[in-house]
């Protein structure tokens, strides 16, 4: 089975795409437990699917140094659990042609949304996962074709983006002989949330929310590949970067990691 998983974690699952991935995997006959920051997101995701199939978490990833005690309560309530999936995100313009608009605070809280917890998050999980030899686990990250392609106008961004990117190729090579899947999926832009002026106001002139991709579009893409079981899921836009230069870095990528484990380098 190309995607052997059952119970699914779905960290940012209150809007955009990580709650029309999580209602996907629903129809698609898997259990997701619903994690964000919104409660009122999360009580009405749990009564759309009904308490068979899903249930609802709150909780916020910035809190790095309660990220511990989130996993051991999740792993505790949710023995099963056999996937977990982190998609939060925050993106914010950083111009530094205007210093001035800077601000470091939402500097560092980009980086801690869309990197730092993702590795928390994940060396967290990793001993319940490696404790599970037997059966086959998945961790599914959200990166961004911003990862592999950078723009000028959220600059910060796409360096957490790009810092998650070559933290993952690391991680799925260091897994790669146990019983976890490393899979990630790249994003073009999609019609979401993430673009609200409320957001990102310099995005107003730009359509904000109806600037990308549908939701729906992406969604049908994104499932198809991740229920084939791919392990890099480019979508829309995002497949033109990856299936030419970015396969060839990460073929360097792999000459370089059997050197090492040659000891030729």
């Amino acid at each position: 089975m190309a995607f052997p998983y059952k119970k699914i974690l779905l960290i940012g699952a209150t809007s955009g795409i990580g709650r029309a991935l999580g209602a996907s995997l629903i129809q698609h006959g898997r259990f997701v437990i619903a994690v964000g920051r919104r409660q009122e997101n999360l009580d009405r995701f749990v009564q759309e699917h009904g308490t068979e199939n899903a249930a609802g978490i709150q909780f916020d990833i910035n809190k790095l140094n309660e990220i511990p005690q989130f996993v051991k309560s999740v792993t505790s309530s949710h023995p099963d659990l056999d996937c977990v999936f982190v998609n939060s995100g925050m993106q914010r313009r950083s111009v530094f042609t205007e210093p001035e608009s800077i601000s470091i605070d939402e500097i560092q809280a980009e980086m801690t949304v869309n990197y730092i917890s993702y590795v928390s998050l994940t060396k967290e999980f990793l001993p319940f996962f490696m404790a599970k030899e037997n059966s086959l686990t998945s961790f599914i990250f959200t990166s961004s074709n911003l990862a592999l392609v950078p723009i000028l106008r959220c600059s910060n961004y796409c360096a957490s983006k790009a810092a998650l990117h070559q933290w993952v190729l690391c991680l799925r090579e260091q897994l790669r002989d146990t019983n976890i899947r490393v899979v990630e999926i790249f994003p073009p832009i999609v019609q979401t949330e993430l673009h609200d002026e409320k957001n990102q106001p310099d995005m107003a002139h730009m359509r904000g929310r109806a600037f990308g991709i549908p939701v729906d579009q992406f969604t049908t893409e994104a499932m198809k590949k991740l229920l084939a079981g791919d392990d890099q899921i480019p979508v829309g836009l995002s497949t033109i970067a990856f299936d030419s230069w970015e396969q060839q870095r990460q073929q360097a990528f792999h000459r370089v990691v059997e050197m090492m484990r040659k000891g030729e380098f």
